[in-house]
């Protein structure tokens, strides 16, 4: 069994690797994005059993690739060229990630008198429904972020809120 795992590792690598170079470039250009998405996580964790494999059986020459100044420079460059994503400085430090996640950290920088007309209510309204719901710290004049903040509350709590306050337009 464990020389067939041995013999197929660096093939799985490859074919795994071929979709998910697809996937990538697919969701980079934002095409076809509901097929690739779940395609391009899921294989791509099912990429590590091969890649480890690989690793076990190509251990001796790996290792005098790690003692090389190449294989410090790559990693080094990698995890230099990863860290402004990872930080959220990927969009000219405006941070990036998914639409609904930037609207939301807009959001969260408002105050309740400039969110309630969206919300279809009063600032004042929407302090008393974020007070109810534990926000105590909750002040027309301070941004949601500074309320949940004031209140030891997280913004997703907050953003629920926030949902549960929404009204279908009729």
């Amino acid at each position: 069994m464990k020389a067939l795992l041995l013999k197929y590792a660096t093939p799985f690598i490859a074919g795994l690797f071929l979709v998910s170079l697809v996937s990538g470039v697919a969701l980079f250009f934002h095409v076809g994005n509901a097929t690739f998405h779940g395609m391009h996580e899921w294989l791509s964790m099912v990429l590590i059993l091969p890649f480890v494999l690989h690793l076990w059986k190509n251990w001796k020459p790996l290792f005098a690739y790690l003692s090389g100044a190449q294989m410090a420079i790559a990693l080094v460059a990698s995890v230099a060229l990863a860290l402004p994503f990872a930080t959220g400085q990927d969009q000219g430090g405006r941070g990036g990630g998914p639409p609904q996640i930037v609207v939301a950290r807009a959001l969260a920088k408002s105050s309740p008198a400039q969110v309630a007309p969206a919300l279809g209510m009063q600032a004042e309204q929407l302090v008393a429904r974020l007070v109810d719901s534990g926000f105590t710290a909750a002040s027309v004049d301070l941004s949601l972020a500074e309320i949940a903040s004031r209140s030891a509350k997280d913004e997703q709590a907050l953003m629920a809120v926030l949902a549960g306050a929404t009204r279908p337009q009729q």
